[in-house]
């Protein structure tokens, strides 16, 4: 009986030691698709396989309603360890003390002198402190869809503001339900409204230095009115009003309409399903003042606090943001990648990245990324922008007094930001 008793004590013990060393990490995805899910999915069964005992749930949110998804999974207590976190959402949660800082881990981690300075720029922008790293950066450029452009008369890309809108009208006038551009008006649309604003007004300042907002300006209106009145002239579909990404990306390749300003994740569909030859990638166009600010948008890997085994989180962040497994996601989901030298592999020297490559070389492009530092941002960007962005479009408001809305609503936080920063 005694010796019974110990064998069955010794098999709970067992039990117990076997448990204890199995560990599960949670990671959520935002930004979905199922061949994207996919590609996530291998690389994490590598990183299994290299950490026997390690198991990954991953979470897919449709991105669409990803950020109330993701908020509502965080304040009932269903915190994932690992998300994917784009830049706009970084400060509300950084600055809301739920994400664990990098620091220590990139300090300590071989892998940090590899990834290029800009990465770790953006990794830092809530309070200097890396609360993410990201996996690559979407920067917006012009697709055109050639064949449409040749029976428009037209010989290549809209340079200016003014040759895009002029291009659209002649494209949207050859009938058969073709339109010259495929524009955002639902989700997603922020970035494509602030990139035409301060292409017309002539500058990317977000605020002057009293934290004011200058997205009232009388160039910045004017940018936002030449959407409205491609709407209302019907050089943009009629049911653009509410389309997304993947609507914007199919109305390109079906030839509904024969311009798309995208980053390089839009090829992913639009190469599997339109010929080469048929179309290229344009740097976006100039404004008055001789110059353009494409976005710069980035998302990446991020740990939550609470997560219950830190060193193992790090290790799939790790692992995700190794220049192979980096690089194996960059081409797929249609990013630039983080490490030096990664962009000089061939994959990149097509003539569909012709136009991200002049925009990162010309200075006549300057890149913009949104004031992620604010944490009000991404409320405005999934909610504000959305709603009053498509009640301009409608006529049922004035470019004026959307762009009023806006800046009032930025000039608050903006100031907020500036007067809660120490002297």
């Amino acid at each position: 009986m005694r010796k019974l008793l110990s064998a069955t004590a010794l098999a709970v013990v067992l039990a117990v030691g076997q448990a204890s060393a199995e560990t599960t990490i949670r990671l959520t995805e935002v930004i979905t698709s199922p061949q994207r899910t996919e590609v996530l999915k291998g690389m994490i069964a590598r990183f299994e396989a290299a950490n026997p005992g390690v198991t990954v749930e991953v979470t897919s949110l449709p991105w669409g309603q990803a950020f109330e998804k993701l908020a509502t999974m965080v304040s009932g207590g269903e915190i994932p360890d690992v998300v994917e976190m784009p830049e706009r959402w970084l400060s509300l949660y950084a600055n809301n003390d739920q994400l664990e800082s990098l620091r220590p881990y990139l300090e300590r981690w071989e892998g940090t002198a590899q990834i290029t300075e800009r990465t770790l720029e953006f990794a830092s922008v809530v309070d200097g402190t890396p609360y993410m790293i990201p996996y690559g950066f979407y920067i917006r450029a012009m697709f055109w869809n050639k064949k449409l452009f040749a029976e428009a008369g037209l010989d290549g890309p809209p340079e200016t503001l003014d040759d895009f809108v002029e291009a659209a009208r002649k494209i949207s006038a050859l009938g058969g339900g073709k339109s010259g551009y495929c524009l955002r008006g639902g989700p997603g649309g922020a970035n494509g409204y602030t990139m035409f604003m301060q292409t017309m007004a002539g500058t990317n300042a977000f605020f002057t230095e009293d934290g004011t907002s200058t997205l009232n300006g009388p160039g910045h209106v004017k940018g936002l009115q030449m959407l409205v009145d491609m709407y209302k002239d019907g050089l943009v579909p009629r049911d653009s009003v509410n389309w997304g990404f993947n609507e914007i990306v199919a109305g390109f390749y079906s030839g509904t309409c024969a311009m798309l300003d995208q980053d390089p994740d839009a090829l992913i569909a639009i190469a599997e399903r339109m010929p080469a030859e048929d179309f290229a990638v344009a740097p976006m166009p100039l404004g008055p003042a001789g110059k353009s600010f494409p976005t710069i948008g980035y998302a990446g890997w991020a740990m939550f606090k609470s997560a219950a085994d830190k060193d193992a989180a790090w290790k799939l962040i790790a692992h995700l943001s190794s220049p192979e497994s980096n690089l194996e996601w960059a081409k797929f989901v249609g990013v630039v990648p983080i490490h030096k030298g990664a962009d000089q592999d061939p994959f990149f020297g097509t003539e569909q990245f012709a136009g991200w490559l002049t925009e990162l070389s010309d200075e006549r492009w300057q890149l913009t990324p949104v004031p992620a530092h604010l944490e009000e941002y991404g409320y405005w960007a999934d909610s504000i922008a959305v709603q009053t962005g498509q009640e301009a479009l409608l006529g049922q408001r004035s470019a004026q007094d959307v762009a009023d809305e806006w800046a009032a609503y930025f000039t608050a936080a903006q100031q907020k930001f500036l007067a809660a920063k120490p002297n």
